[in-house]
């Protein structure tokens, strides 16, 4: 489990959230894919990754434009970013996260992840995060132990 994390709030607009995922990036030497989402009493209320941005941006009704060879990317680009400043964490985020207790055992938390293909799982007790849990970091740790 890590407990240095990034964590957003629900009301951060998303055009600010683009900008801290970048900035975590950064500070973390490595692309940073998803942040938990704590509210103002410090409890997890969501993710966002960068699974939920690529759904918000993506134009509505592509699956029926065929190529797209013929629309200025650009311009739309320009207009999604316009619209992020007014569309909230909160309002795109992923609600229903699992986690697990900070007692958990290393292989429940490793099945949970495998058979629900989580990425990222926040550690919690009573609502409130610990840490998270990276599958990456996981698997590190574990071939660490085979060594």
């Amino acid at each position: 489990m890590s407990t240095n994390f990034h964590s957003l709030s629900p009301e951060t607009p998303v055009s600010e959230a683009l900008k801290l995922f970048q900035t975590a990036s950064e500070k973390e030497g490595r692309k940073v894919f998803g942040m938990m989402v704590i509210d103002n009493n410090a409890k997890l209320v969501g993710i966002l990754s960068m699974y939920d941005i690529l759904l918000f941006i993506q134009p509505k009704h592509v699956h029926i434009w065929g190529e797209m060879s013929d629309i200025d990317v650009s311009g739309l680009l320009d207009t999604i970013f316009q619209k992020s400043k007014d569309i909230l964490v909160g309002d795109i985020m992923t609600t229903e996260v699992l986690t697990v207790d900070g007692d958990a055992h290393l292989f429940a938390v490793l099945e949970l992840m495998n058979r629900k293909h989580i990425r990222r799982l926040p550690v919690t007790k009573h609502g409130n995060v610990l840490g998270i849990v990276y599958i990456s970091d996981l698997f590190f740790h574990l071939v660490e132990q085979m060594s």
